[in-house]
């Protein structure tokens, strides 16, 4: 509901807006039955900007392990990179 408001006062999911039509990328991983390896995950990281700012992102990376043995948490965090 709170998402929704922010969207609703014109706030704009940055990350959505530079991968549209995927359902990731994900930062939140389960530690069952293999969701990092398989990449079932959640968006539970977001940055979100005016529309003006988020007109200038040009690049949203999750910073993700690159393998289950290197990852830190069942959490990597989302940088975006604006011009």
């Amino acid at each position: 509901a709170w998402l929704t408001e922010l969207y609703g006062a014109g706030w704009v999911d940055v990350v959505r807006g530079l991968h549209p039509g995927v359902d990731g990328p994900y930062s939140w991983w389960s530690y069952r039955g293999r969701a990092f390896d398989n990449d079932t995950g959640w968006r539970i990281d977001y940055q979100l900007a005016t529309p003006q700012a988020a007109e200038r992102a040009k690049q949203a990376v999750v910073e993700r392990a690159a393998t289950y043995a290197e990852r830190w948490s069942d959490h990597a965090p989302v940088t975006v990179q604006y011009r």
